[in-house]
């Protein structure tokens, strides 16, 4: 395993893609893989082609791609997590409320959400959405149960109380149903999960990523030129967990595939403040010296949704003077999206979350698809790259406590 091989080009990569907290079957990444990269490789002049992929392991695609007349071959693998995450939304509307709470005491107890605001405002508006809007439905409901309880008093007396809160629950099971276009209980589920145990990962969460390090070990005995972890948005805390875990047993360092790390979008500070993170904390140090591997992080201010162009270590006060990584760069949407293309994104915010997946019409050096399925390993396409000038690099949590 070595980030050392600069000359080498990649013929044959397997990828390991970590979703953020999504509730949706991983052939939704697959089809959106097919569509933006159809839609990248016309704008920017290579071939890529995806196809099913064969064999047993977790659910990918396999990739056929021809750019700067090299031929790579790409299995890509999702690496899912999406039943644990169904599991924390199957909540009643009374225990999301009680959710809301726990969450909310959390965060503002701690002081870790003044904390989180020093960073990137755009996140912690996130964070509070759905407190908020979570509030303004109850405020309606209970409205409703004082206008149909005074109009039925006069009738039925004190028995009218019943009807009106059946008004109320009829109310606020309605804005559940419609929740595909509020996003209040989905995010409260997600801020939720990430809190639940102070910024301690869950026993059935530790499970997975054990799952999710065998996975990758295997991968990195095979005859791979490149091993590419991607994390997504949560998934960029839970790749920095299992990668840390992989790289304290790993043996045969130096030697297999190239090993790389890119993470996008990122929301490491949600967890990593928290005062019970030590052992995130301790990851994020850990791998953040390690010469086995490439860190790239990208972000973009754009996404409001993402601690764009946060440092995860250096901010979460673990950077150690032998500190390599990550190398924190920006996707710059303002550049590489048309304006055209970025009115059309403006208001869409989980979209434009996931445009690092995506095409750009007019595309940088953050190219997803020149990354995943091209011949160049993340060190070699980003060899020499100085780190974003906006970026945050400092200390700003708390708890800054690491595991023993």
């Amino acid at each position: 395993m070595s980030s050392q091989k600069t000359q080498q080009k990649v013929r044959k990569r397997r990828v390991f893609y970590i979703p953020g907290y999504d509730p949706i079957h991983p052939r939704r990444y697959r089809e959106l893989y097919r569509k933006e990269g159809h839609l990248q490789s016309k704008i920017s002049g290579y071939e890529i082609a995806v196809s099913a992929r064969s064999g047993d392991g977790p659910y990918g695609w396999h990739v056929t791609s021809r750019q700067d007349g090299v031929d790579t071959e790409t299995d890509v693998e999702v690496l899912v997590w999406s039943d644990i995450v169904r599991d924390s939304m199957a909540r009643s509307i009374g225990a999301t409320y009680l959710q809301l709470a726990q969450t909310a005491w959390i965060y503002i107890s701690t002081g870790v959400l003044w904390r989180l605001m020093r960073l990137r405002k755009g996140p912690v508006i996130a964070a509070l959405y759905p407190v908020g809007m979570l509030l303004f439905q109850l405020f309606i409901a209970v409205l409703a149960v004082w206008g149909v309880f005074a109009v039925l008093k006069i009738i039925a007396g004190w028995i009218a109380l019943l009807p009106a809160l059946v008004a109320a629950y009829v109310l606020l099971n309605w804005f559940r149903k419609i929740d595909n276009r509020l996003f209040a209980y989905y995010l409260m589920h997600d801020y939720a999960h990430s809190a639940r145990y102070w910024g301690e990962t869950s026993p059935e969460m530790r499970a997975r990523l054990a799952e999710f390090k065998s996975l990758i070990a295997q991968a990195l005995s095979s005859d791979a030129d490149e091993v590419l972890v991607v994390g997504h948005s949560s998934g960029a805390h839970l790749g920095v967990s299992v990668l840390a875990d992989l790289l304290r047993v790993q043996k045969n360092k130096g030697q297999g595939p190239t090993l790389s790390f890119l993470t996008l979008g990122q929301v490491v500070p949600m967890v990593s403040f928290l005062p019970k993170a030590d052992q995130l904390r301790s990851d994020l140090s850990f791998l953040s010296k390690r010469t086995e591997l490439t860190w790239i992080d990208v972000s973009a201010p754009g996404d409001g949704c993402a601690f764009a162009l946060c440092d995860p270590v250096s901010v979460s006060g673990v950077a150690g003077p032998e500190k390599r990584w990550p190398l924190v760069l920006s996707a710059a949407f303002t550049q590489t999206l048309s304006p055209e293309r970025r009115q059309e994104l403006r208001w869409r915010f989980f979209r434009l979350h996931f445009q690092y997946l995506c095409a750009f019409d007019r595309p940088g050096d953050y190219d997803y698809f020149r990354i995943t399925a091209g011949p160049e390993t993340l060190s070699q396409r980003f060899d020499g790259r100085a780190p974003s000038r906006s970026r945050i690099d400092v200390s700003v949590s708390k708890y800054t406590s690491v595991a023993a």
